[in-house]
C-alpha cells in the first residue's frame, strides 16, 4: 500500500505528463513481500520542473536530487534519471548529465539488487519490474552483485566496498565470488573516503542482526585492516592458557561479545566490539598464562583515536572512552559501598547499564552459557541500593551557604573545594551525612 502523502507525490508527477518509478530499498521492500518503508523515487522530469509542480521543495545539489517534505518533518528525495561521468575523487562523479530513460539511469547504480524499479502510473506501482541486470534473481538467490564490471564500481566509489559488505549483514546475503574477489583486490581504496561516511555504514552494520558475519566479512575482504586495523590485529593474539575460559582470539572474542551484547545501543554495541582492543598492545605469556595487564587503560586511548578517526560526536567518544576504560572491573560479595560509588563515578551513572549489557556480552562472547554471574546479579542488586543513598554534593545536608555562614567565607571556590571534600568524605560513610558533624567538620578543612 502507498503512504498517502507519496501518492500524492508521484500522481501530481505522473498527471504532469512526467514518469516516475520507485527504486532501491523500496523495491527490495516489495520483492520481500514487505509493506514499503524506503521511498526512493526516480523521474525523468529535471529538477527545475518538480520544482514548478513542487514550490515548497529545494534543490542544492548538483546530482538531481529534490527534497519534498512530505509530513512537515519527513523529506522524501526524488532523483531526475541522470548518467554520470569519470569518477575523479573515488566518491563523485566529474560530471552529471541527465538520462534519456530509466533503464539508463539504473545502469549507474551499484548492485544489482539495487537497479530494479517500478514504474508508477495510474495510481499504482507496476507489477512488472524493470530489471536489466537480475537484481529479482540476486535477491531471490541472497547475492550482492555489482551492476556490471566491480571493479570500474569500485573504482568510481570506494564507500561501495563498505556498502556491499553492509547489505550482505543486513539482509543476510552472500557476496558474490568476483565482487568479492574485487573487494579484496581494491580494498585500499576505503582509505580514501570520510571518516562519517565509513562511520555511518559501519553502524548500520553493527546494529544488525548480522553485524558478527559483517565484521568478518570485513576482514575477509580486507576492509577491516583499513578502518580498524586496531581490531584487526587481535585476531593474530591468542588468549588460550590455564586459568582463562577464553576460547578464542582476541579478535574473534571482541565480535563474538559484540554479536552477543544485548543492548540495541550502537555506541554499547561498538564499545562491546573495542573493548578489547588494548591486548594485543599487552599481550605476554608469564610461566605458561596468558596476560594483558593494563589493556583497558591502552584499550581506552585506542579508543579515543578511532572515535576522532570516525568523527563521532563529544557525547559518543565520551561513552566510547568510558565504557572500554572501565569494562574491566570486579565483582564479589565483599565490595563495600564505596567501591560501588567508585564504580559508578567512573563510569557515569548514565553509562552503568549500557556497562551491564557490554559485562553480558563479554562473558557469552568468551565462552560462558550464562550471561550473568550470581556475582553480576549482586553487583546489580548493590548499585540499585548505593544509589538510594547520598550521591552528589547537593545531597548533602549542608550547603554552601553553610560553609561560608560558619567560616566567614564570601562566594568563591575555596567554598565548593570544602563541600567537595565533605562530600568525598560521606561517600566513605554515608552514616556522617548529618548537619551537625559535617558543621563540626567544616572547621578542620581550613
Amino acid at each position: 500500500m502507498i503512504d498517502k502523502d507519496i501518492k500524492h507525490i508521484l500522481d501530481k508527477i505522473d498527471k504532469a505528463g512526467f514518469e516516475a518509478a520507485l527504486v532501491g530499498g523500496g523495491v527490495r521492500d516489495v520483492l520481500a513481500g514487505k509493506n514499503i518503508s524506503d521511498w526512493d523515487l526516480t523521474t525523468n522530469a529535471k529538477p527545475e520542473e518538480i520544482l514548478k509542480l513542487f514550490p515548497e521543495a529545494f534543490y542544492n545539489n548538483r546530482f538531481g536530487t529534490v527534497g519534498i517534505a512530505k509530513d512537515g518533518k519527513t523529506i522524501v528525495e526524488i532523483t531526475t534519471w541522470r548518467t554520470e561521468g569519470k569518477y575523479t575523487d573515488l566518491r563523485h562523479p566529474e560530471k552529471v548529465s541527465w538520462g534519456r530513460s530509466l533503464e539508463e539511469d539504473l545502469r549507474r547504480r551499484d548492485f544489482t539488487i539495487n537497479a530494479v524499479a517500478l514504474r508508477y502510473a495510474q495510481g499504482k506501482l507496476s507489477e512488472a519490474p524493470v530489471d536489466p541486470f537480475g537484481g529479482q534473481d540476486d535477491f531471490k538467490n541472497k547475492i550482492i552483485r555489482t551492476v556490471g564490471d566491480p571493479d570500474e564500481r569500485f573504482g568510481e566509489d570506494a564507500l561501495r566496498l563498505l556498502r556491499a559488505i553492509r547489505f550482505a549483514a543486513t539482509l543476510g546475503f552472500k557476496i558474490d565470488k568476483n565482487t568479492l574477489k574485487s573487494i579484496k583486490k581494491n580494498a585500499k581504496l576505503i582509505s580514501k573516503i570520510s571518516g562519517e561516511r565509513i562511520r555511518d555504514e559501519l553502524f548500520k552494520i553493527i546494529e544488525s542482526e548480522g553485524a558478527a558475519d559483517g565484521v568478518f566479512l570485513a576482514r575477509e575482504g580486507g576492509i577491516l585492516p583499513v578502518i580498524l586495523p586496531e581490531l584487526d590485529v587481535c585476531f593474530d593474539v591468542p588468549q588460550k592458557s590455564p586459568k582463562r575460559h577464553h576460547v578464542y582470539d582476541v579478535g574473534t572474542h571482541c565480535v563474538m561479545s559484540m554479536q552477543e551484547c544485548p543492548s540495541k545501543d550502537v555506541m554499547t554495541r561498538f564499545a562491546t566490539l573495542l573493548h578489547d582492543v588494548g591486548k594485543a598492545k599487552v599481550a605476554k605469556t608469564i610461566d605458561g598464562v596468558r596476560t594483558f595487564y593494563n589493556h583497558e587503560v591502552v584499550g581506552s586511548r585506542q579508543a579515543s583515536q578511532i572515535a576522532s578517526r570516525l568523527h563521532l560526536s563529544r557525547e559518543q567518544k565520551d561513552k566510547l572512552f568510558k565504557l572500554v576504560r572501565w569494562h574491566q572491573f570486579s565483582v564479589n560479595e565483599n565490595q563495600t559501598d564505596a567501591a560501588i560509588r567508585r564504580f559508578i563515578r567512573n563510569v557515569g551513572l548514565e553509562y552503568v547499564e549500557d556497562m551491564m549489557d557490554l559485562r553480558v556480552g563479554d562473558r557469552l562472547g568468551g565462552g560462558l552459557q550464562q550471561p550473568e554471574s550470581w556475582r553480576l546479579k549482586l553487583f546489580r542488586q548493590k548499585i540499585k541500593d548505593v544509589l538510594k543513598q547520598p550521591f552528589t554534593v547537593k545531597d548533602l545536608k549542608i550547603d554552601g551557604n553553610d560553609v561560608m555562614r560558619e567560616l566567614n567565607l564570601k562566594p568563591g571556590p575555596k567554598v565548593g573545594g570544602i563541600l567537595n571534600k565533605l562530600f568525598e568524605e560521606v561517600q566513605e560513610d554515608p552514616k556522617k551525612n548529618k548537619k551537625k558533624y559535617l558543621l563540626t567538620a567544616i572547621r578542620s578543612l581550613l
